[in-house]
């Protein structure tokens, strides 16, 4: 079973706790309370690394254990894997 991680009820993002996790792979979110929600992978996730759990458009804040890590740099979909090439961090700019 592929399970990811959804630690606070803001996040937009679930941590992914599965080991070669290729597109089309189903993976089941788990969040604080024990509920369960389905998403498939658009593309290969890495170990550890973050899975849209809804469609992040351009410019919204990504949430990571309640908490903003940053802005999508382009449009995210569910099951998009979240990291550097669509996540722009906007902690240190002086900007936010």
């Amino acid at each position: 079973m592929n399970l990811a991680l959804k630690v606070h009820d803001n996040d937009n993002i679930a941590i992914l706790f599965a080991e070669k996790v290729a597109g089309g792979d189903k993976i089941e979110v788990v969040d604080k309370k024990g509920a369960k929600q389905g998403v498939a992978a658009l593309s290969p996730i890495p170990y550890g690394h973050k899975v849209a759990l809804k469609v992040i458009t351009k410019g919204e804040t990504i949430f990571k254990y309640g908490e903003s890590i940053g802005v999508a740099s382009a449009e995210i979909a569910v099951g998009d894997h979240v990291h550097v090439h669509n996540l722009e961090s906007t902690r240190g700019r002086g900007d936010q």
